[in-house]
Parts: structure tokens; C-alpha cells; sequence
């Protein structure tokens, strides 16, 4: 990452940053053409997984080049020129998290592993429950369990950004919040709570 002061290292944060967001970009190249899908998934035990036909585009160039990367994307609050007391455009700026995992696509062959990964989709993407939990066990489940295509990204790097104002002085940061305070929306309170987090 270039700009170091941006890169993040609360491996806390970044887990709650992957759980919350709701899909994310993953990217395949094969013979120099580059390819990027966009995919719900779920963050669990380190690696991230999603589902899908085990036929398509995406398939085959999975099976072509094993190699990618993936990219979750959370933005913070619009920071407006105005607020830094300008006509002068160029303060605009938007203050967001990123986070990039790059690694090998590996197909879930396990039955039990598959149910898991799912149930962990499930319990990120429907947590108030109202179905039967998945079990390679239980018959109605075993049908879609063998015809369903998982897959899992095992990460052998991965970049955090969090961009919440890091490069400005202290009394800039003063007088953003006092903006955002203003404004007061619930994206506005998190972001507040960001850049305090490294004053």
C-alpha cells in the first residue's frame, strides 16, 4: 500500500469489516484478461467462501488459473469540499474501508465443510433464523448439497485500508467532526468514531 498511513492492522476490525459487507468483487485473470464477478460471500475460519454453478465463464477460468483476489469495499461518510471552509473543489473526498485478499480458489468437496460454510452465509445473511440449519445429515438437504458448487479463497496476503482522515493535522480533525456532528447522519457517527480512533 502507498500511502501507509491509511493501512490498518486491527485484525478485529477487519473481521467485523468482512462480516458486514454484503458482497464483494472477486477477480480472475486468464491469458492476461482480467475478470471481475460480483459475489455475496462469507467470511469464516480465516478463509472466504461463496457458492454458484459449477459450470460458466467463472468456472472455467477458475479451473484455467487458480490465482485471485478479492475486494470488500465500506464507505464512511462523504467529506464535501465545504467542509473545509473552500470554493476550491478538489477537498472533496470520500472516506470508506477496503479490504483486498489475494490467494487460491480451492472447490469444497466435503460435504460437512460445504453444510458449514453455508450456515455461516445463512447466519450472516438471514440472522434472525426461520429455517432448518444445514446438514449434510439431513435428506432435505442432500440433494442440493451434492449439485451445489462451494468454493473458498484461502488468503496468502491480505490489505486493510481504512482511509478516515489519518493524514490530517489534529485541527483539521477538529473541525471535521464539528462538521459531521452538524450533519449528524448514522454513517456521519461512525466516521466520527474512526478518526477519533487515531487522534
Amino acid at each position: 500500500m502507498r500511502r501507509l498511513e491509511f493501512s490498518c492492522e486491527e485484525k478485529t476490525l477487519r473481521d467485523e469489516i468482512l462480516q458486514s459487507c454484503e458482497h464483494g468483487i472477486l477477480s480472475l485473470s486468464v491469458d492476461n484478461l482480467p475478470y471481475g464477478v460480483p459475489l455475496n460471500f462469507v467470511w469464516h475460519k480465516e478463509s472466504l467462501y461463496y457458492h454458484g454453478a459449477g459450470e460458466g465463464k467463472k468456472v472455467e477460468m477458475m479451473h484455467a488459473n487458480t490465482n485471485a483476489s478479492f475486494s470488500v469495499v465500506k464507505p464512511l461518510s462523504l467529506i464535501p469540499s465545504h467542509f473545509s471552509n473552500t470554493h476550491f473543489a478538489c477537498p472533496a473526498t470520500q472516506f470508506f474501508f477496503s479490504i483486498i485478499l489475494e490467494g487460491k480458489i480451492e472447490w469444497v468437496t466435503c460435504m460437512d465443510e460445504k453444510a458449514e460454510a453455508l450456515n455461516a452465509l445463512m447466519q450472516k445473511l438471514q440472522p434472525e433464523g426461520g429455517y432448518d440449519v444445514i446438514d449434510a445429515k439431513n435428506a432435505m438437504y442432500q440433494k442440493m448439497l451434492s449439485t451445489l458448487s462451494v468454493y473458498k479463497l484461502i488468503p496468502s496476503a491480505i490489505s486493510f485500508k481504512l482511509k478516515a482522515g489519518q493524514n490530517l493535522s489534529e485541527e483539521r480533525k477538529k473541525v471535521l467532526i464539528e462538521k459531521l456532528l452538524e450533519r449528524g447522519t448514522p454513517l456521519d457517527e461512525l466516521t466520527i468514531k474512526m478518526i477519533k480512533r487515531y487522534m
